[in-house]
């Protein structure tokens, strides 16, 4: 039945941040109604395609029960007031404004339904100045900061980070940890709430060594720099012999000493703090002395904290996560969750 069994969530989001919430919601046990407008939301049209289907709108809208309808027209309206009020759970992703004009304002739901828990994820807030902007998860990493802090192509400009920071770490997760607490207030209160959930401003939660730095008067960091941005030889990729990459991450002093040794880095150099450039260049010049295999027998057994640097489809075949990657009997990719597996009600 899964943690979840009873919970009843209808859910207005569309794309990636809001129905992946409630997917992780409906994977623990809770009823999910999706109501999108008629003719089905944007997702469902977007690439990749399997017989005319949308793997990503199916990887993350799995387990939900699918409702259309036109939330301008009254009585689909008031349909949609039928289901509330058998729920526990809204979830909306609109920019600010559109519900109150929907007649949907939560201060009104919530005097209709005072138990039900709202959760609102939008780019920046329900408030301030960029509320009603329109934007994307790049919008959102440049807005906060985030961007420039990336790495430089050789053209100069900011590498774009291969994953959806904002819709994800800024808005999916936080959005599910909200309900969650909301609805655990709620045993004890008997008490709904709206929750305003900001990507952009969950951002700020991604950077803490970047935020001590710049306001404990340091000075802010720039691409490349700072502890694990770039500029320490100790948190950095190398180039082996056989053109690959590993990926060196012994922060610690602890594990430090024991790579320093594995590579036999000589002794005036072990103390990067003196020169870390040199170092930098020292430990390069190691790693380029053997292939990638080489290094991973010469590691296996020790705490240096260094990984081979893996493709995508190098790492879904690996050992370790194998078992993580399932499909459906529709030949539908089964998006991995991160929740335990025993508190999936679904297998999914």
């Amino acid at each position: 039945m899964g943690p979840l069994a009873g919970i009843t969530v209808v859910d207005l989001s569309t794309l990636l941040p809001g129905p992946l919430a409630t997917r992780i919601l409906a994977a623990a046990g809770a009823r999910v109604i999706k109501v999108e407008r008629p003719g089905g939301e944007d997702m469902r049209r977007m690439p990749p395609l399997r017989d005319g289907r949308s793997l990503v709108y199916e990887m993350l809208n799995a387990g939900k029960e699918i409702l259309e309808l036109d939330l301008k027209d009254p009585a689909d309206r008031e349909q949609l007031f039928g289901h509330l009020a058998r729920a526990d759970v809204l979830v909306e992703q609109f920019r600010p404004g559109v519900m109150a004009r929907l007649g949907l304002d939560p201060e009104r739901l919530l005097e209709r339904h005072p138990s039900l828990v709202i959760c609102s994820i939008t780019g920046y807030g329900q408030e301030g100045p960029l509320a009603r902007t329109a934007g994307h998860d790049l919008d959102y990493l440049a807005a906060a900061g985030l961007l420039a802090l990336a790495q430089r192509t050789a053209e100069g400009l900011p590498a774009l980070p291969p994953v959806l920071l904002a819709d994800i770490a800024g808005g999916a997760y936080p959005a599910v940890i909200a309900i969650l607490l909301a609805l655990q207030e709620r045993q004890r209160t008997g008490r709904g709430r709206h929750l305003d959930i900001a990507m952009t401003a969950n951002l700020f939660t991604l950077v803490p060594w970047a935020l001590a730095q710049g306001t404990s008067g340091s000075g802010w960091p720039e691409p490349g720099s700072g502890l694990t941005n770039g500029g320490s030889p100790r948190y950095a990729v190398y180039r082996t012999a056989d053109d690959r990459l590993l990926a060196v991450a012994p922060l610690e002093e602890r594990f430090w000493q024991q790579f320093c040794e594995a590579i036999d880095l000589p002794p005036v150099l072990r103390d990067d703090g003196i020169d870390p450039e040199g170092t930098r260049q020292a430990v390069a010049a190691r790693i380029a002395r053997r292939t990638a295999a080489e290094w991973e027998a010469a590691f296996d057994g020790l705490d240096v904290c260094c990984t081979i640097v893996r493709s995508l489809a190098e790492a879904v075949e690996h050992p370790q996560f194998r078992g993580l990657f399932r499909w459906r009997e529709d030949g539908v990719p089964v998006l991995p969750l991160p929740l335990p597996a025993e508190l999936l009600a679904d297998g999914n």
